[in-house]
């Protein structure tokens, strides 16, 4: 006797998007498709995007500027630390829809683009101040519109060295 088939879970961004089980192609990064879900309803990452300085010029660009925010945000989501895992990341299906884009069709950016976009393009000075603003900006709308009744901190044991002034 067969298992009795249900029909697939749908994400909230994309209708396209079934979440099935299909053994072999596997991804261990569903749990983006929730954060994905939220973003779409908050537009944190596009409208975050839209205020970064791109300067970026030619015909050598090949990811939009909110493809590799999210790309950049969602890999640290999904617990890689740095972008040594780009490479693999920019094959995997969960990774290439949430960030969009090409990367739906095609892939997501590689190590070297995505090393490029978060030491040159985040770094820049003006982008700085955008980054550091943005928690005001995005995060203080949505907690007027539903206040906190309670604030829970989740400490761990993990080490995150930073350097610098």
């Amino acid at each position: 006797m067969g298992e009795a088939r249900q029909q697939a879970l749908r994400v909230g961004f994309d209708s396209v998007i079934k979440l099935e089980f299909h053994g072999a192609r596997v991804s261990s990064d569903a749990g983006l498709f929730a954060f994905r879900d939220i973003d779409e309803v908050a537009q944190l990452t596009e409208s975050g995007a839209a205020e970064l300085f791109d300067f970026r010029t030619g015909s050598n660009i090949r990811h939009a500027m909110t493809a590799l925010f999210r790309q950049s945000i969602y890999s640290r989501l999904a617990g890689y630390e740095d972008v040594n895992d780009a490479e693999r990341l920019r094959v995997d299906p969960v990774m290439r829809h949430v960030v969009r884009g090409r990367a739906v069709d095609r892939d997501a950016a590689s190590t070297s683009q995505v090393a490029r976009f978060e030491t040159d393009v985040l770094c820049h000075p003006d982008n700085l101040d955008v980054l550091m603003a943005m928690p005001g900006q995005r995060v203080d709308p949505i907690r007027q519109h539903r206040p906190i009744d309670k604030l829970i901190l989740d400490m761990d044991s993990s080490v995150s060295p930073t350097y610098g002034q």
